[in-house]
């Protein structure tokens, strides 16, 4: 895949993007979710985002049997595109980490150092927050039912502290019958963005509406460079105004 300027990379990102689903509805808070005092966001001069999820966010992609992270992901091409609008006022860190599951993620046992998620966001800098998962948890035999807790527990806590969580459903998956259970999770996803209000990436409907997505799978799982690129189309119409709004309480 030949380089892409960067000019020309926000303008295709702008122009793939597909309207964003955003879905409001009132629900019951969940029991799995911790206490933390609540915390305002102020107005910041600068904007840091962290990405979180499985390896799909990370940006693995597969070649001739050989699967390992790469450049050209949807995370690095959403920092390109805001960087293009804002400067170096914006920044984006992928803290993907592959073969993980969103209850790995509130508990702390996903293989990184920062321990639980509450006293991991406690000390984040972070205004916004991406959450991706969904995946694994089918590979893994989660049910829907622990999913929905755990992304309840997730987005509760960031709320809490003051965070701007942004839910992103998975990928779509080319097998029939994984995809079928990949969409109850995704299912869930959305109805934890309803009930707590929260932006919404719908990346599997988005996806799925593709024609021929599936060529631009690279194995079973894991997006080539060109779907990464589209990914992060979506998710800059969900992440743009948050900035917007950042940078302009704080001038």
């Amino acid at each position: 895949m030949k380089p892409v300027a960067r000019g020309a990379l926000t303008t295709g990102l702008r122009s793939a993007a597909a309207a964003l689903l955003m879905v409001a509805a009132c629900g019951r808070a969940s029991a799995d979710a911790p206490t933390v005092p609540a915390i305002h966001a102020r107005p910041s001069a600068q904007v840091l985002i962290e990405a979180y999820g499985d390896s799909t966010t990370l940006g693995i992609s597969c070649s001739a049997g050989h699967c390992s992270p790469r450049a050209q992901n949807a995370v690095t091409w959403l920092q390109d595109a805001l960087h293009t609008t804002y400067g170096e006022r914006v920044s984006v860190v992928n803290l993907g980490v592959g073969g993980t599951m969103a209850y790995q993620l509130r508990n702390g046992t996903d293989r990184a150092t920062g321990g639980p998620w509450a006293q991991r966001l406690a000390t984040s800098d972070a205004q916004i927050v991406t959450l991706n998962y969904g995946i694994n948890e089918v590979m893994h035999n989660q049910t829907p039912e622990q999913f929905y807790a755990a992304e309840t527990a997730l987005v509760k806590t960031a709320l809490a502290l003051g965070k701007e969580p942004v839910l992103q459903t998975s990928n779509p998956m080319p097998d029939g019958r994984l995809n079928a259970r990949l969409a109850a999770m995704v299912a869930m996803t959305r109805r934890v963005a309803a009930e707590q209000h929260v932006p919404l990436v719908d990346q599997y409907a988005f996806i799925s509406s593709l024609p021929d997505w599936q060529s631009m799978m690279s194995d079973g799982a894991h997006p080539k460079p060109e779907l990464y690129r589209l990914k992060a189309g979506q998710d800059l119409r969900a992440i743009d105004p948050l900035v917007r709004r950042l940078l302009a309480g704080a001038s």
